[in-house]
């Protein structure tokens, strides 16, 4: 085994701590808090109700500011997909203030570090 690579077992483990700031953002209702998780370019794109919320993850740091903290939300990693520098990651949360979702999103590893670059939401009615 050539260890200067790191194993399936290890990317899992990088990617969920990345996907721990976005969760831990959203029980704290700080924007700041997830963006760590995110490439300074990402998108958001998903429906609320027939309105399309989408362009910038900015549009998301904004809205989980105004929306506070979902200190009873329940989040769940539900599958992670990787090949080389490339992941997909599903995220399933109830009771995000009231809100229930599931998100899809898509990493790419930079220099070393997983980065969010897109999110898709789905708000569950």
């Amino acid at each position: 085994m050539n260890m200067s690579q790191p194993t399936y077992v290890e990317e899992v483990n990088a990617i969920t701590q990345t996907m721990q700031y976005y969760i831990d953002g959203a029980r704290t209702g700080k924007g700041a808090a997830m963006k760590p998780a995110f490439h300074d370019d990402a998108t958001i794109y998903g429906y609320v109700g027939p309105d399309l919320f989408g362009g910038p993850i900015q549009g998301l740091f904004d809205w989980n500011d105004s929306n506070g903290a979902a200190k009873d939300i329940q989040s769940r990693i539900t599958s992670i997909d990787v090949v080389g520098t490339c992941a997909n990651v599903r995220v399933d949360s109830d009771n995000w203030t009231g809100h229930r979702f599931t998100d899809f999103f898509n990493l790419v590893k930079f220099d070393g570090h997983w980065k969010i670059v897109s999110k898709v939401f789905y708000l569950h009615p």
